[in-house]
Formats: structure tokens, sequence, C-alpha cells
């Protein structure tokens, strides 16, 4: 098990996660936001990783001994091509995806509306589950610096969505 944080270029707060697997352009975590929880799995796009280094602390590694976890990739999970092939195998498994650009303390929940070229639109979901009918953004692929999936934060939105869609 090899714990890491993850300094972002422009972020304040790094993130830390059990690594799980990498390519060239990313690196897929287990997530873990605070103390000790484990939340969901993170992909870090290496392009905007400033640095990273092991975690050495030893109470964390000892508390997820303790609860024998256990840190495998998600099932069927495959880096893609490139970041839209990700979002799309994320909105297929889950409904909608979550990922988060150049701002720090800004995530995006949608689906897919148009992709083309370098450019993407999504369908933006609101907390409550709602499309936001008024959201036009363009997005650069190239832009996305994470992904994230099965926070508990992103089932309960993926619920609402999905449930509103019912």
């Amino acid at each position: 098990m090899l714990i890491e944080d993850y300094i972002l270029i422009d972020w304040e707060e790094f993130e830390t996660g059990v690594l799980l697997d990498e390519n060239e352009d990313w690196i897929l975590i287990k997530s873990i936001p605070v103390d000790f929880q484990l939340d969901g799995y993170k992909l870090i796009n290496k392009k905007y990783l400033e640095n990273r280094f092991s975690n050495d602390n030893e109470s964390l590694k000892r508390v997820l001994e303790l609860r024998e976890s256990v840190f495998e990739k998600p099932e069927g999970f495959e880096f893609g091509t490139n970041t839209i092939e990700i979002l799309k195998w994320v909105e297929t498994k889950y409904g909608c995806f979550e990922f988060q650009d150049n701002e720090e303390d800004e995530l995006f929940y949608g689906v897919l509306s148009e992709a083309k070229g370098n450019t993407f639109y999504i369908d933006s979901i609101k907390s409550n589950g709602e499309i936001d009918l008024d959201f036009d953004v363009e997005f650069s692929k190239d832009s996305v610096r994470t992904i994230s999936f099965e926070s508990d934060c992103f089932k309960a939105i993926c619920l609402l969505f999905n449930d509103k869609k019912a």
C-alpha cells in the first residue's frame, strides 16, 4: 500500500490517497480527503501535478491496515485514450460524473451534452439532482484536473439525479 500526497499547480490544498494505478496522463487513487476517512476514487491529471511524495503518516497506514481496507481499481475501469472517454465511462457506470478544472473549490456534476475537438459542454446537475437549464459553459478537455467518483457526495448527487430521471 503506497499512500501519496499530490500537489496540483495553483491549488492550496494537496490531495492524499492510496495509489491504485497510473498511466502517462492520469493517476488513480482511493481518496483520503481528511484524517482517516476513505471516500471514493479520484483521478489526477498529471499535466497539473506540481509534485508528489510519499505520505509517511504511520498512524494512517496502521488504521487502514487495522480496518483491513482493500485497495483495488473499480471493476471495469480503464484509463481510456482521453478525458472525454473517462467522463463517459463514469457517466455510463453511475449516471453522471464529477470533475474539477482550474478552480480548486468548484466541483462540476453533470452528463456530457456535446464534445467537439478539445472542447465539451455538460448538462450541469445542481445539488438537488435537477439539471441547471441556465448553465452554458464551454470546457476544455485539457483543463480537467481531477475526476472523482464513488464519494459520499457523488453518490448522493447521482441518486437524486437518477431519481429525477425515473
